[in-house]
């Protein structure tokens, strides 16, 4: 697919409210281009499939993973880190498709993080009762660059925090199409989503997909 006519789906301007300094939420903003991506995100987990990762501390997430881009995200009993090969095919993980990279930036740039380039693509599923725990995105190389959260699918809570995992969290109802974007002064806040509630997706069933863009290199 034509690079133009990815960023023509982008002409309707997406409702646009900022949560704190350098956290911006991007109400819709997928919508145009949904169907693009679900095609792009299929090819994806068919080369690179979902699995449960163990965390250091020997416990299993309740949500499943997969990567694409020229590094992925891992966690086992060796601890957090990003590779150039899926440990499970030891393969390069699958490229990252034209349609992610053009979306992870037009909304970095419509949340005023100009020059984005990810070079990782973190894919999670959540499923009823599916959680991620709040936690610092601080495994990437370069932190001047934003994290860029895609929603897909089933609605979830995201929990906004501070500087430290105890501070107040800010709940934010996230929905499919949904992009949340944090960087600068906000870049390192701790952040989560509550369990997944039981709903229905008409592309995505009971799932949540979520795509994490990040520089990780």
């Amino acid at each position: 697919m034509k690079a133009k006519y990815l960023m023509d789906l982008f002409d309707t301007y997406p409702s646009r409210q900022e949560i704190v300094k350098d956290v911006v939420l991007l109400k819709g903003l997928v919508l145009p281009m949904e169907d693009r991506l679900l095609i792009d995100l299929t090819s994806v987990v068919q080369a690179s499939p979902f699995r449960h990762m163990i965390t250091p501390g020997g416990f299993t997430m309740s949500v499943a993973m997969a990567n694409c881009g020229a590094l992925g995200w891992v966690t086992d009993d060796k601890g957090y880190r990003y590779t150039g090969l899926d440990p499970l095919s030891h393969q390069p993980w699958p490229a990252m498709p034209d349609s992610f990279t053009l979306l992870a930036q037009h909304a970095a740039s419509e949340a005023g993080f100009n020059h984005f380039s990810p070079d990782a693509c973190l894919i999670n599923q959540y499923q009823n009762g599916a959680r991620m725990g709040l936690h610092q995105d601080k495994d990437e190389r370069d932190l001047e660059q934003p994290i860029v959260s895609v929603s897909l699918g089933v609605s979830a809570l995201f929990q906004l925090g501070g500087f430290k995992r105890f501070d107040t969290v800010i709940r934010i109802p996230l929905h499919h199409g949904d992009v949340v974007v944090w960087g600068g002064e906000s870049r390192l806040r701790y952040h989560g989503v509550l369990p997944l509630k039981v709903g229905n997706h008409p592309a995505f069933g009971e799932r949540r997909i979520n795509l994490t863009f990040r520089k990780a290199g």
